[in-house]
């Protein structure tokens, strides 16, 4: 066993980037002062930052957990857009106490999870520095490949509400967590989906270009709440937002948690009646033409969720 400290930073990363697999689209990788990458259009950049704290807490997550956390929550962003994710680079800060071989950890969750939801993309760079308290900053790019950049401001009155991913999953797990009633472990072991639907989720990033080609007219990922991200849209589109309490009802989580648990990363879109939906995603509601806002079958619903400034 050796720590950070006792490594040093070069003997840290000689742990850390044998576990990365190289993005098809990067012709200078790690080792150099930047990447070089790829691109055969216009360039989709994102940026993410997680603090020990105020994001997570080393007694809820691992830094498997945290490697899948910080990719997943990123590739989302670039999928929300409609584009391809095509690289990342990852800034971590650490304790020099901690233990090299969560570095390990880190780095292969945070490739798995890159092979499984944006196979061909890659950790091309980053940073390694040292923090009183664990700070992982991601960056990602992607690729229009041809497609029209798809906005919040576009939806339309008749279109459909949709959604590709989980609901509520998230929130009921941080429910479960907040709560203190049982050990970490005992929660993982009786409520698996729940709790890994908070610290380390999984989205269905392929879906966001699908949905795109399908000739979606708004989209964003759903990361503060499906209340308060449908809230923007509907200010950015001047319209409202009709969601259908059974098709909410439907999902396997308190409507509570479904409405404003946040950080689900699914994928919310609007699109034109006669578009054909992508496999896997699912019709939760309706745009209608009046006042900006979100209701519950017609009822107004209080725009609430996750807002860093107001815990």
């Amino acid at each position: 066993m050796a720590s950070i400290a006792e490594l040093g930073e070069r003997g840290a990363l000689e742990r850390f980037l044998p576990h990365l697999t190289q993005s098809e689209n990067v012709l200078v990788g790690p080792g150099d002062d930047a990447a070089v990458l790829r691109s055969g259009g216009e360039l989709v950049v994102t940026t993410d930052t997680m603090f020990e704290g105020a994001d997570f807490r080393h007694d809820w997550s691992t830094f498997a957990d945290l490697g899948t956390k910080a990719v997943t929550t990123n590739l989302t962003d670039i999928a929300a857009m409609g584009a391809t994710p095509t690289g990342l680079v990852i800034a971590l800060g650490v304790p020099g106490r901690i233990d090299v071989r969560n570095l390990e950890e880190f780095a292969k969750a945070a490739d798995r999870t890159l092979q499984k939801l944006a196979p061909g993309a890659g950790v091309v760079g980053g940073d390694l520095s040292t923090s009183e308290r664990t700070v992982i900053s991601v960056t990602a790019f992607g690729d229009m490949r041809g497609r029209s950049p798809v906005l919040r401001s576009g939806a339309r009155a008749d279109d459909r509400i949709v959604v590709a991913g989980e609901l509520g999953m998230s929130g009921a797990g941080l429910a479960l967590l907040s709560a203190g009633e049982h050990p970490v472990d005992e929660l993982r072991r009786r409520h698996p989906q729940r709790i890994e639907a908070h610290v380390a989720p999984l989205a269905p990033v392929h879906l966001g270009s699908a949905l795109a080609d399908a000739g979606a007219t708004s989209m964003l990922d759903v990361s503060d709440g499906l209340v308060l991200d449908a809230g923007r849209i509907a200010r950015a589109s001047g319209v409202e937002l009709r969601f259908d309490r059974a098709a909410l009802e439907a999902f396997d989580a308190d409507l509570e948690h479904v409405l404003y648990g946040g950080e689900d990363h699914a994928l919310l879109a609007t699109l034109p009646q006669e578009a054909t939906l992508p496999d896997g995603v699912l019709v939760i509601g309706e745009v209608r033409e009046s006042e900006a806002g979100v209701t519950l079958d017609g009822e107004p619903v209080q725009e609430r969720g996750w807002d860093p400034f107001r815990r």
